[in-house]
């Protein structure tokens, strides 16, 4: 991941629109400089976070940051607009924080044929350098979009016509039992955590996938291959 130290370095950045997965800015600190940068953080939706001057200070390598910290993006995160309008399916990530889990589910869910992958602003991985490496050049040609809450942007794709699928280990429905909408959305849970509560009541259908074994869950890339692919596999024989 690129690193931006420095209130000019890091300002020129945002006016610029350049991809940054997220903007750090050290506790107490003000004037009218940095309240530029937290203006055009805001402007240009960029993840603006306030941490502790020592945090800054491991991140940036040194003390010379001026309590400024900018993380660059490996790509331009897509608009939810743009995307919705002609997919018809998407993949959300309730919060998985491993780049190189979400790493893989981009690199799956392009294998797959799904049109994009939603992810949170907050408490969430970013589009980083490890994620691009992860996803072995899935990264180039899929569209990720960055939403700042995903109950609201489920609640948006619902209102586009499209069936909200959450992947649970307590779903009532198997994922190959299931007869998937022509546009759906599959929502993933976090690592160990699974899907929020409120996510759960944001979903239409709740489905698990079947274990043999003692093992209640699979992991999150892992999961969204075996739903995706068989989504794909009945979009191929003409089933949905």
């Amino acid at each position: 991941m690129s690193i931006l130290v420095g209130i000019h370095p890091v300002a020129e950045a945002l006016r610029a629109r350049r991809a940054l997965d997220r903007v750090l800015v050290a506790k107490g600190l003000a004037g009218p400089r940095i309240q530029e940068i937290i203006d055009l953080s805001r402007k240009n939706s960029t993840p603006l976070r306030f941490e502790e001057r020592a945090a800054l200070d491991r991140i940036a390598g040194s003390a010379t940051h001026q309590g400024v910290v900018a993380l660059g993006a490996a790509k331009q995160y897509s608009e939810l607009d743009d995307v919705a309008g002609e997919a018809r399916m998407l993949v959300v990530l309730d919060g998985v924080e491993d780049p190189h889990n979400l790493g893989a589910v981009i690199r799956t869910v392009h294998a797959a044929g799904a049109d994009a992958v939603i992810v949170p602003e907050r408490r969430a991985a970013g589009l980083t350098e490890t994620v691009a490496k992860a996803a072995a050049g899935a990264l180039e040609h899929l569209a990720v979009v960055r939403v700042t809450n995903i109950n609201r942007a489920l609640e948006d794709l619902k209102k586009s016509g499209f069936w909200i699928y959450g992947v649970d280990e307590r779903g009532d429905q198997s994922y190959d039992q299931v007869d998937y909408a022509e546009r759906a959305v599959l929502v993933f849970g976090a690592e160990g955590k699974g899907l929020h509560q409120m996510v759960k009541q944001h979903c239409d259908v709740l489905v698990r996938i079947p274990m043999a074994g003692q093992i209640s869950s699979l992991n999150v890339s892992v999961a969204a291959g075996v739903v995706l692919f068989e989504w794909k596999r009945r979009k191929k024989s003409g089933r949905e």
